[in-house]
C-alpha cells in the first residue's frame, strides 16, 4: 500500500508534468536552496533530542532528517545536562512516532552538534526542497539570529514554517542562602547592592543568559554575568553558594528545587507552570516580562506549499490527541498549535525581541 506521504508527493508529481516545462523545479529536483529547516532530523530530533541539525540520507522513501541537535551520548556531558537533552529526545520523539503512523512513512533522525547548532543548521539550510527534508527550530534559532553576525544563513528568510510544537517555561532560582524570597526582594537587594550578584548562565547567548538580561533590562538592576560551559555546571555552582541566581529550564532545575538545594523566585513564562503551581510568573511583578521555551517544524523556504500544510495539519492532529498532551506535560512543556501563519508571526516576533535583547545587553560571542 502506497502512503499518505508517497500519494502526496505522488500528486505533486503529476501537477508538475502538467504545468510546469520539464526544466521547473519539481519535488525530486535537487537544487541547492538557502533554508534554515527543521531536517526531518530535527523534526525527529525534536521527537528525540536537540542540539544541531544536518543532512542524512537514509535512502529512498525514508525521510531524510537533519536539525539541531543535542544528544546524550556524549561524555563530556554531565549526567544531568544528559538527562535533560534525553527529555529532549523523548518528548520529540513523540511527534516522529506520531507521523511515522499518519504518513505510513519513517521519519529519522539524525543529530550533528556543533557550533550551538549553527554547522548543521547551514547543511540543512543547502538540503534539496523536496519534502524530505525539515528542521526542528528553537528560542535558540531566534537568539542565534542576531547573537552571531557572520552566519551564512538567515533564519527568517530562509525558513518555511510549518507548525509549532511545544512551549515551556524557565526558572529563576537562587541559592537557598541567598537572602531574598521573593522577586520584590531580589530587586531591592540588587539596587541596594549593585554589580555585587552573580548570575549564572550556561554560556554567552544561551537562554539561561538572555532571560537574565531581559530581567536586568526590565527591573533595572545591574548583575554580573558569569558564563558557564553548560547549565549543569552551573547549577553546580549556584547550589554550591559560588554564584546567586541563574534563569535555568524548569526541567533542569526542578527536582533541586523540590529538594531544597534551590529555592524558586518565578518562572519565566506569562503564565504559572502546572510543575510549581505556588510560584508566580516575573511578569506579575514586572509587566512584560516573558521568556519560554519553545520547539517547532520548519522546511527550505521553497518546500511544496501542499506538503507543507499536509504536515501542519498533522502536527496539529498529534498536538490535540489528550495522550499526547499528557506525555508532553510530563516533560515539562505544554503543547502548542498554531497555524503556519501564526507560527511564522510568532518566530517573527521571537526574532525581533532577542535582537533587540542581545543589542541592549551588548552580548557578544566569547
Amino acid at each position: 500500500m502506497r502512503s499518505i506521504w508517497q500519494d502526496a508527493m505522488a500528486g505533486l508529481k503529476a501537477a508538475a508534468s502538467i504545468r510546469r516545462p520539464a526544466h521547473a523545479f519539481h519535488p525530486e529536483t535537487p537544487i541547492r536552496r538557502p533554508a534554515k529547516v527543521l531536517a526531518r532530523r530535527r523534526f525527529l530530533h525534536l521527537a528525540a533530542g536537540a542540539a544541531a541539525p544536518s543532512i542524512s540520507a537514509s535512502g529512498r522513501g525514508r525521510c531524510r532528517a537533519a536539525g539541531f541537535a543535542a544528544d546524550c551520548r556524549s561524555a563530556s556531558l554531565s549526567d544531568k545536562a544528559g538527562a535533560h537533552h534525553c527529555r529532549f529526545r523523548r518528548r520529540e520523539r513523540l511527534m516522529a512516532q506520531w507521523l511515522s503512523e499518519r504518513f505510513g512513512q519513517q521519519f529519522v533522525m539524525d543529530n550533528r552538534p556543533g557550533a550551538t547548532g549553527n554547522l548543521a543548521t547551514e547543511a540543512v539550510v543547502r538540503a534539496p526542497a523536496d519534502g524530505y527534508t525539515l528542521f526542528l527550530a528553537t528560542v535558540g534559532d531566534a537568539i542565534s539570529a542576531t547573537f552571531y553576525d557572520k552566519l551564512n544563513f538567515n533564519f527568517i528568510r530562509d525558513i518555511a514554517p510549518v507548525a509549532s510544537l511545544v512551549r515551556g517555561p524557565g526558572v529563576m532560582v537562587v541559592n537557598p542562602s541567598f537572602p531574598a524570597k521573593t522577586i520584590p526582594e531580589f530587586i531591592a537587594y540588587a539596587k541596594a547592592n549593585p554589580g555585587k550578584i552573580n548570575m549564572a548562565s550556561g554560556g554567552p547567548g544561551t537562554t539561561s543568559h538572555l532571560y537574565g538580561e531581559l530581567f536586568k533590562m526590565i527591573a533595572g538592576v545591574d548583575m554580573i554575568h558569569v558564563p558557564y560551559r553548560g547549565t549543569p555546571q552551573a547549577l553546580t555552582d549556584l547550589i554550591g553558594g559560588q554564584v546567586q541566581v541563574t534563569f535555568d529550564p524548569i526541567v533542569d532545575s526542578i527536582e533541586h528545587i523540590r529538594a531544597g538545594r534551590l529555592r524558586a523566585l518565578a518562572v519565566t513564562t506569562t503564565n504559572r507552570s502546572e510543575l510549581l503551581p505556588d510560584i508566580p510568573a516575573i511578569g506579575e511583578f514586572l509587566p512584560g516580562y516573558e521568556a519560554s521555551a519553545w520547539h517547532g517544524i520548519g522546511a527550505p523556504r521553497n518546500t511544496p506549499t501542499e506538503l507543507v500544510e499536509l504536515l501542519n495539519k498533522q502536527i496539529n492532529a498529534g498536538l490535540a490527541d489528550s495522550k499526547m498532551k499528557t506525555r508532553i506535560a510530563d516533560l515539562g512543556y505544554q503543547a502548542y498549535a498554531t497555524s503556519r501563519a501564526e507560527f511564522a508571526k510568532f518566530i517573527g516576533e521571537e526574532t525581533d525581541k532577542w535582537a533587540k535583547i542581545v543589542k541592549i545587553s551588548g552580548a557578544k560571542v566569547e
